[in-house]
């Protein structure tokens, strides 16, 4: 049996960055916000025709979302998507930590 040898490389944090898909940022955002909505969804156990409701879309534009396909979604849309599950969004503007240098866009869960 003959060993392949696997070349890896070392992720830059965001997947779409290094696929080199445009607007990275925005969607590795916006995958984070469809992750928590996934989750929410989940968490509830609610059918995807229930939460599309409460979300005001249709089920199965919420499929073709939880499945990634979120290109025709702004990222403040799918905030107030995740406010119609309860929760508060916060936005935090300050400076980077590397003067000089482009800041970032990023998401995170609050853990309780």
């Amino acid at each position: 049996m003959t060993k392949r040898k696997i070349e890896a490389q070392e992720s830059s944090g965001n997947v779409f960055a290094d696929l080199g898909l445009p607007d990275s940022e925005d969607r590795l955002l916006k995958a984070g916000i469809v992750a928590e909505l996934h989750r929410l969804i989940k968490e509830r156990e609610l059918t995807q025709v229930k939460a599309a409701k409460l979300v005001g879309i249709s089920q199965p534009d919420l499929s073709h979302l939880l499945r990634g396909d979120f290109d025709d979604y702004s990222a403040e849309r799918l905030m107030k998507m995740l406010t119609a599950f309860e929760q508060d969004i916060e936005i935090i503007v300050k400076p980077h930590r590397k003067a000089g240098q482009r800041g970032r866009i990023t998401f995170k869960r609050f853990a309780a």
